[in-house]
């Protein structure tokens, strides 16, 4: 089976819930896409200090499935919470993070999107330095997101924070009673924030989705918000 070509970006509620808990462990963590298209997690336990990546059954993350990845392609090594990815050149495709191809080594951060043959990886790092940030109110401003609309945002977030397997944004009414809005001034609100994170154009059922993810894992939102 060839390997999915999308990357490994949060699709649904569940996947994206799955992210947060990983990152209250506070330890590094993967996440990527089975052949089948599911959300894949790797917890970075304490005390390891080196994963292989490749196709071999020896790896510690196993991409068998994607035939344009060598047996052992690339070595992720940790020193606390910080990691660098080293690639040799003993693979035959070579590694990327965010685009550039890596010679040797280099040191990943928070956020980083890694790729190897069609395979997309993202490093998360919830307990480094930044990976948390609070924006303030010349950040918000800077980035487009009013103050209204921030507010916006957290409602729409909050059934994330401790919500079942299965949590959904928060609807329009429930936005616009916690918030003493109206529907329509919570539509306005919403539609320019569709815009400003450019999640307009997915299919209407799945814009609420995609607008709490790209909050939360931008750091716009954060838990101790919800």
């Amino acid at each position: 089976m060839n390997a999915p070509e999308s990357g490994p970006r949060a699709r649904s509620a569940p996947e994206l819930k799955a992210q947060i808990e990983a990152e209250r462990l506070g330890r590094p963590f993967l996440v990527y896409r089975s052949a089948d298209d599911e959300q894949l997690l790797l917890v970075i336990a304490e005390g390891v200090d080196s994963l292989w990546i490749g196709r071999s059954d020896s790896a510690d993350l196993n991409l068998g499935w994607d035939e344009e990845i060598s047996g052992l392609h690339a070595q992720l090594e940790l020193v606390g919470l910080e990691c660098t990815l080293v690639d040799d050149g003993l693979s035959r495709n070579g590694s990327f993070v965010n685009g550039e191809r890596v010679s040797g080594r280099r040191r990943l951060r928070d956020g980083d999107t890694m790729r190897f043959g069609r395979t997309g990886v993202i490093y998360r790092a919830p307990g480094s330095s930044g990976s948390e940030t609070v924006l303030s109110g010349d950040a918000l401003t800077a980035a487009g997101v009013s103050p209204a609309q921030k507010r916006v945002l957290v409602a729409l977030c909050r059934p994330f924070k401790d919500g079942s397997t299965f949590a959904t944004p928060a609807t329009n009414g429930q936005i616009g009673e916690e918030l003493h809005l109206s529907v329509d001034a919570v539509k306005t609100h919403l539609r320019a924030l569709f815009e400003k994170f450019g999640v307009e154009e997915l299919p209407q059922n799945q814009k609420r989705v995609a607008l709490v993810e790209r909050a939360l894992q931008s750091g716009l939102v954060n838990e101790r918000e919800l």
